[in-house]
């Protein structure tokens, strides 16, 4: 890879990948926040078990149409939608904007600042602008591989393949349950429905340390010290659930090293039909495969550390 441009971007898409699934972060085990607040005092039953209902009926509907917002201070800004299905792994589609910030420049200046992302038990693909393609041999799809982010993201790269692979718009139903902290807020139409609205807060190490059973313990404690690196410790979650027991809308806050993280989205059209393919693979590029080539040009390793 000859582009110092290129390879900035695609590393850039990779840490925007990474980051997603931190502040998405989800609980594997939901039922065992128990009813009571991280004090140990009991707090009303009627949150807790509106969200274990609105938890299974949103995993039970298997798909969701979904518009979404993102920021992280400066770094950047960015707009999805688009449609994922989680019955049988996770697989979907995204267009994803890069509206603003340092990620917004890059994508910039390698050809356009939108991109196709493409979801798959096994991997994510982004499908990137012609000018990108004439550095990458003609091919427009990049390919990250979950096997191969563990390998190059450390402790959060392992989280990140376990969260992509496991992730459903449940996964913040999941996340407030596991932390104990579960008020109602109000009641208010959202999209149209009447939704009533929880909200908590989720000290993110305590939450990943408890819930992560797929990671090792140098892994959790490789995941910590990126964590804090990274200056997340905790995130405020709101949740609005509708009548019918289905996530409608998810906003997720917490601070960072780089300045405030706001990631928004809203879930419609539950059990929306969604077909997912990997692209051709001669128009594919494997992340891995740049890494090691980039490694190779400057002498390095082409790791993400």
């Amino acid at each position: 890879m000859k582009s110092t441009t290129v390879r900035r971007t695609t590393l850039s898409i990779a840490v925007v990948a990474a980051l997603a699934g931190v502040a998405a972060c989800g609980s594997s085990d939901s039922g065992k926040g128990g009813d009571k607040a991280a004090g140990g005092n009991p707090i009303h039953v009627n949150p807790i078990a509106a969200l274990r209902s609105a938890e299974q009926s949103t995993q039970n509907a298997d798909s969701a149409k979904v518009r979404a917002t993102m920021s992280v201070g400066t770094a950047m800004s960015m707009d999805a939608t688009g449609a994922f299905a989680w019955g049988h792994g996770l697989q979907g589609d995204l267009t994803i904007t890069y509206t603003g910030g340092k990620m917004a420049d890059a994508m910039r200046k390698a050809g356009s600042t939108s991109v196709e992302a493409r979801y798959l038990s096994d991997a994510y693909y982004a499908k990137m602008s012609d000018k990108f393609a004439q550095q990458t041999g003609g091919k427009h799809w990049l390919r990250y591989g979950y096997d191969d982010m563990a390998k190059l993201g450390g402790g959060s790269g392992a989280y990140l393949k376990d969260q992509m692979q496991n992730t459903t718009p449940n996964q913040s139903v999941k996340m407030l349950l596991a932390s104990g902290d579960v008020k109602k807020a109000g009641e208010e139409t959202v999209s149209g429905q009447h939704t009533t609205h929880y909200a908590g807060t989720v000290n993110v190490a305590d939450l990943a340390d408890r819930t992560n059973h797929n990671l090792t313990a140098s892994q959790l404690a490789d995941l910590k010290k990126q964590l804090t690196k990274a200056g997340i410790t905790t995130e405020h979650v709101d949740l609005w659930i509708s009548d019918q027991n289905l996530l409608v809308k998810k906003v997720e806050k917490a601070d960072m090293a780089n300045g405030p993280m706001v990631s928004t989205a809203y879930y419609s059209d539950y059990g929306v039909k969604v077909t997912a393919a990997a692209p051709p693979t001669a128009d594919t590029v494997d992340f891995a495969d740049m890494m090691k080539s980039a490694g190779a040009a400057s002498g390095g390793t082409g790791t993400m550390s």
